[in-house]
Formats: C-alpha cells, sequence, structure tokens
C-alpha cells in the first residue's frame, strides 16, 4: 500500500513542490515511515505569500457573518473527521485516546467559541477635538500573516493558529510541523470543504534541514505583515531575531514550566491525582504539562506517597500493542535522551529518583519522578517535555511561591488549598498568565478568556487584539476653520 502524501497548499490549488523533493514522515514509536510530504523551495514559499497578499483585498472586506458562518460549517465538518485525525495523529505523533479529545472533540467547540468573536470586532465613535467634528475608530484585519505550528497538539494548535487570524479578516500562511503535515492539513482540508475562497489559506511544509531558510524568506517577505510560532523559546528567541530586522510584531508561545503550589491543608489525593494526570497527559509533552510541585512541608509526605503510586502505575509504550500501556513513545529518540541527561544531571546534584528507571527504549520513556530538586540545576530550570515531574519541599507559603515564580516560563500554573481567601491571595502572587485553583495545569478556557503569556513563554495573546489593529478616521467639520498660515488667504 502506497504510503500518504501531503502535498501543498497554495492559491486554492493542492500541488507537489516545485522542485519535486519530498521528505518522510517517521512514526515515533517504531522509527518506520508512515507518510511523505512535499518540501516547499523558495518559490513555493513566495507563491503562498503571494497568493496570501492578493486574497487579503478581498478577504480583508467581507462580511462578519460570512466569516462567522465559515467557522460555524467548518465546525460541523471537524466533527465528521475523527477518525481520520485519530489515524493521521497517532501514526505521526504516537498521540493515545486521551489526547484526542482536546484536538478533535474540543476543537469542534472551540470553532464556535471563534465563530461568535466576530462580535468583538467593533469599533467605537465619539467627538473630536475640534468642534463639530467626529472621530470612528474601527477594528480592522493586520494584513497576511505566517502561522508556524507544532506537532504535540497537531489539530488544536494549527486550528487557533488559522482560524482567529481569519475570522479577524487576515489572510494565513501555514507553516506545518515536518512531524505532522498530515494532521495539520487535515485542517486545511477542513476549511476548504467549508469554502474558504482561495488564498486566504496556504499550507506549506518543509524538511527540517531546509525549515530556516524557508521561514526567513517568509519573514523578510514584505507582504507577510506578523508572525504567529508556538514551539520551543530557542527557535522563538531566532525567529523574534529575524522579525525584528524587519520591524515586524509577533504572537508567541513558548513552552511552559508549570510550577503546581500544595499548601497544608490541601486535598491530597486529588491534587496528586490531577498533578499526575497533567505531568504524564501525552507523555509530558504539552506546554501546560506539570512539571514542577513545590509542597509545603506539612503535605509532603502524603503527597509524595499518592503520587509514588499513581506514577509507578502509569506505563509507557504503544497502546495498540501493549494493553498496560496508557501513554505513548516521545516525538523521537533525542528528545527521550535529553531528558535522561537532565535526570542524571540532578542526581548529581543532589536530587533523588523517587520512580524511574533512567532507561529509555528508543523513544519510549517511562514516568520519572524526582524530588529534592531545587533552581540552578537544568531539570528545573528547563522545559522537558517528558513524563517528567519534580518536587521541591519548602516550610512557609511565601518560600513557596518564591520557588513557583523561580522560572523564566510563566505560562500556567496550578494551587491546591481549600482556604478560599488563601488560594485568591497565593494564585495573585504566583507569575503566570492562567492559575488553576484546585485543578490540573492542562486546562484551556474558550478563546475569549484565554490567559495572557510572558517571560520566555512568549507574548501576546491569541484574541481578536492581537490579529486586528486600530484604526482612525476623523470627519473634520463641514465648517471650514481657519487654517494655520493660510486662514487669510
Amino acid at each position: 500500500m502506497a504510503l500518504p502524501f501531503t502535498p501543498l497548499y497554495i492559491d486554492g490549488e493542492w500541488r507537489p513542490s516545485s522542485t519535486g523533493a519530498t521528505f518522510d514522515v517517521h512514526n515515533p514509536t517504531s522509527g518506520n515511515v508512515v507518510g511523505t510530504a512535499a518540501a516547499a523551495s523558495a518559490e513555493d514559499c513566495a507563491a503562498a505569500v503571494q497568493a496570501a497578499g492578493r486574497a487579503f483585498k478581498t478577504w480583508e472586506r467581507s462580511s462578519l457573518s460570512q466569516r462567522r458562518d465559515l467557522l460555524i460549517k467548518a465546525s460541523d465538518i471537524l466533527a465528521t473527521k475523527r477518525e481520520h485525525i485519530m489515524t493521521a495523529f497517532r501514526e505521526e505523533t504516537a498521540g493515545t485516546e486521551d489526547w484526542l479529545w482536546v484536538n478533535c472533540d474540543w476543537c469542534v467547540e472551540q470553532l464556535r467559541d471563534m465563530a461568535a468573536s466576530t462580535m468583538l470586532l467593533r469599533g467605537s465613535t465619539g467627538p473630536s477635538i475640534i468642534p463639530g467634528g467626529q472621530t470612528f475608530i474601527q477594528r480592522r484585519a493586520i494584513g497576511p500573516v505566517l502561522s508556524i505550528v507544532p506537532w504535540n497538539a497537531p489539530i488544536v494548535l494549527t486550528l487557533r493558529a488559522v482560524a482567529v487570524p481569519i475570522i479577524c479578516g487576515n489572510t494565513v500562511v501555514l507553516k506545518t510541523s515536518e512531524v505532522s503535515p498530515r494532521t495539520q492539513a487535515i485542517i486545511v482540508e477542513t476549511f476548504i470543504e467549508a469554502g474558504v475562497p482561495k488564498g486566504v489559506l496556504n499550507l506549506i511544509s518543509t524538511n527540517k534541514e531546509n525549515s530556516p531558510a524557508r521561514t526567513s524568506e517568509i519573514i523578510g517577505n514584505p507582504v507577510i505583515r506578523k508572525i504567529n510560532f508556538t514551539g520551543s523559546d530557542v527557535v522563538g528567541r531566532l525567529i523574534a531575531k529575524e522579525a525584528a530586522l524587519y520591524l515586524k510584531p509577533c504572537v508567541f508561545e513558548l513552552g511552559g514550566k508549570a510550577p503546581v503550589v500544595v499548601l497544608n491543608d490541601a486535598d491530597i489525593p486529588r491534587a496528586a491525582r490531577a498533578i499526575a494526570s497533567s505531568a504524564l497527559l501525552h507523555s509530558g509533552q504539552i506546554c501546560m504539562s506539570t512539571e514542577r510541585v513545590i509542597v509545603q512541608r506539612g503535605a509532603a509526605e502524603s503527597l509524595l506517597e499518592h503520587l509514588t503510586t499513581i506514577f509507578k502505575r502509569i506505563k509507557a509504550g504503544d497502546p495498540h500493542l501493549d494493553k498496560a500501556a496508557t501513554i505513548g513513545a516521545l516525538f523521537n529518540k533525542g528528545s527521550a535522551e535529553n531528558a535522561i541527561s537532565m535526570i542524571k544531571d540532578a542526581v548529581k546534584n543532589g536530587a533523588k529518583v523517587v520512580v524511574g528507571d533512567l532507561i529509555r527504549e528508543g523513544a519510549i520513556l517511562q514516568p520519572h519522578l524526582l524530588v529534592d530538586v531545587k533552581p540552578g540545576m537544568r531539570i528545573w530550570d528547563r522545559e522537558t517535555f517528558a513524563p517528567v515531574a519534580v518536587v521541591a519541599i519548602a516550610d512557609t507559603v511565601d518560600e513557596v511561591v518564591d520557588l513557583a515564580n523561580a522560572s523564566d516560563y510563566s505560562l500556567i500554573a496550578g494551587l491546591w488549598t481549600k482556604d478560599v481567601h488563601k488560594a485568591f491571595d497565593v494564585a495573585g502572587r504566583i507569575n503566570a498568565g492562567t492559575n488553576c485553583i484546585n485543578g490540573p495545569t492542562v486546562h484551556v478556557e474558550l478563546i475569549r478568556e484565554n490567559g495572557g503569556l510572558g517571560g520566555s513563554t512568549g507574548y501576546g495573546v491569541f484574541m481578536v487584539e492581537d490579529w486586528t489593529q486600530l484604526k482612525m478616521i476623523v470627519l473634520h467639520p463641514e465648517e471650514e476653520p481657519p487654517y494655520p498660515l493660510t486662514a487669510a488667504m
């Protein structure tokens, strides 16, 4: 049977690369080739940008109802693609059913919420500083944008990178991850079936080696007005530097090192279940994954006991071949090796492994739980993106807050306590765009309530304000005022 092939989508047409170049896509568990994809050339990228530029001239003037209806129809279509998504998602990223809900079921509802965002695309009016004049402030589209999306949540993150700019009247050049082009192309297929006009949405993919060059070319193209990137802070800094050459704004989400604070009066069994769920879901390869647990000393023994029991029960492997396995492989062997290296470095500097064997089988890494981890250790400071959680113990509330904030990442955090007044006080002191009280860190509210980002995590949020610009129109009064220099002429 022939392997699935993912072509480019430019100016309303699916097409191969202009050079005929392709690259292989591998399953992270087996290492087998599960598909091929077109490797876009510089010519292809330029064509995609130009198509987006042409389409913007008409799409920015489209009615709000047309954009709304496009997303509502896309929602209905996406709901029929669950099996299609699951197959591609499993083959390309080793994703499991437990992570599919956010990459399909939740996306169906999210599209409808995004459609409702047209109600936010309103302006305002008021009197001018000139008597008799009026000002009109309109929220208008920015222009063609470049959206670069990762593999770990390929449907939901692609949807966010595409739908929000489009609902605001922008056009999009979507660059997929080389890990999951087929999965991410499903969003493009969905919008095509929903009737998106040609050029409004374009898809390119390329191999890892050529990705930096293609990305730089697109950013430097004067047609592109803004860049959206979700991924590592290392790559984010490179993109920001490139964008700065052209004074182009960016919206970034660059990972997380989510802290969870557990106070002495917390519901320990429930907290342990939530922590383990957010630490191990999708093998810890979520930007909101719980990576650091800071617990008050009075609750430490009980929490560690519960976490140890749960971590030992969760098994990594291939859930389709091993019924005991509930989480899959990491996206490649290098990722697993990097996590082990970070664990060994922590142990060398005084940390203790409570659960885990420091052994990988290819890209498969079993859950690991460490204690006595502290700032300055690489495993504390850097994102592992693996089924690994670390625990630090402190005495006072001030100390746990300081430890929670001892990170450059500030995407999301968690807090466990039964005292509602203490909860709001402590949550307000933790530096994070979102803070979940008595709940998991892997949690997303609807798009209109999406929290802010900061620090190495990134900047900007995925809301209509970030994908529109305010334009002012001033209507001067009918009666001519005296103009400086020419009043007497």
